[in-house]
């Protein structure tokens, strides 16, 4: 690990996904896994991964939100797409199937994965300098909760933050499917406030954000969103308006930027370079947060690596997670001082969830 590089906090990777829909091993060097994977249906439906334990230590990656994630059936990408759902129910087993599979980890690779489900974990993790990737728990998309009264049985199996939507959900409208929340999405609000998860604000419909933003009484975020304005062309609900970044600022929560080429410029496709989208890029999404918010304290990365995209369709100059230090020179061009960039790489994370975790 390179100590002279400011701890990164990655508020957003779907590895459950990535192990049981793929097979993939996070404990294996990337380009052991790229080997594996070459020539296979994996490569075209989710590109090269650029995440692997071993990256995570180059990179100083002391702490992953790692998700819970299964899509509605009407969504399935094709046959290779297992981690789908028809119904709540089929969502709740997958849910918990992904649960097993970090337990698995846990169990297996102590030495490299641990969980964090407390301000006393996470700080035990950060004071003792250990070898361990921290992961932490994010539900993203809520159909999985069939009612509000089992929330404590996510809870207790180490769940601290849940989005309500990926597309439309029956808690909440979503990205390509406007709508507000639900009567049952104020319900799962009211209740998951009661018990002190996060709100993930990503992927919720703009109806149904600015009004968790007027309801919802806990902390929250945006886990993996980048804003509007910046991106050329933009018209989607997946990315967040003004309105929407100024009320997480007030709230004083935290905007993780996805470096995805098609979040920092809707005119990419697949087939076009690279390097069409520069780090830059990815620089000026950081940068227009901190200009609405009037400081760096709001803003930090939520990647969303390996999540159905990889290294093929990421900003030229990246090859793994640990290059996103790349970015320091360029935030300093900015102006962004060695404290702001901690702020921004880790440390907003960091100080959120040590006000929010039990």
């Amino acid at each position: 690990m390179t100590l002279n590089l400011p701890l990164l906090v990655d508020a957003h990777q779907d590895l459950a996904w990535n192990m049981l829909s793929f097979g993939r091993d996070y404990t294996r060097p990337v380009q052991e896994t790229r080997l594996r994977e070459k020539d296979t249906f994996v490569v075209p439906n989710n590109g090269d991964t650029v995440l692997s334990w071993q990256e995570y230590q180059r990179g100083r990656v002391a702490l992953v939100f790692a998700t819970l994630f299964a899509a509605p059936w009407r969504t399935r990408a094709g046959d290779w797409d297992s981690q789908v759902y028809k119904t709540p129910q089929e969502a709740h087993r997958l849910y918990h199937a992904q649960l097993d599979a970090y337990e698995r980890l846990f169990d297996e690779h102590p030495e490299k994965f641990t969980p964090v489900r407390s301000a006393a974990e996470l700080n035990r993790l950060l004071s003792e300098g250990s070898s361990a990737t921290g992961l932490l728990t994010l539900m993203e998309g809520a159909d999985a909760v069939l009612n509000p009264r089992e929330l404590e049985e996510w809870w207790q199996r180490g769940v601290r933050v849940i989005g309500p939507a990926w597309v439309g959900t029956r808690y909440s409208g979503g990205t390509r499917e406007p709508g507000s929340l639900t009567a049952e999405g104020r319900v799962l609000l009211q209740s998951m406030a009661e018990r002190g998860f996060l709100l993930d604000l990503s992927h919720m419909a703009w109806e149904a954000a600015l009004e968790a933003l007027d309801r919802y009484e806990g902390a929250l975020l945006a886990s993996h969103s980048n804003p509007l304005k910046m991106v050329k062309n933009g018209t989607s609900n997946r990315f967040l308006t003004d309105e929407i970044i100024d009320g997480i600022v007030a709230r004083d929560g935290v905007i993780g930027i996805v470096p995805f080429n098609r979040f920092l410029n809707q005119n990419w496709q697949n087939e076009n370079p690279r390097t069409d989208c520069p780090l830059e890029m990815v620089a000026a999404h950081l940068d227009y947060i901190c200009q609405r918010a009037g400081d760096a304290r709001h803003v930090g990365f939520g990647t969303d690596f390996d999540g159905g995209f990889g290294l093929q369709h990421i900003p030229a100059g990246l090859d793994t997670i640990a290059d996103l230090h790349l970015l320091i020179p360029i935030l300093q061009g900015y102006g962004y001082s060695a404290a702001d960039i901690d702020l921004i790489f880790g440390g907003n994370w960091l100080s959120l969830l040590r006000k929010a975790l039990p």
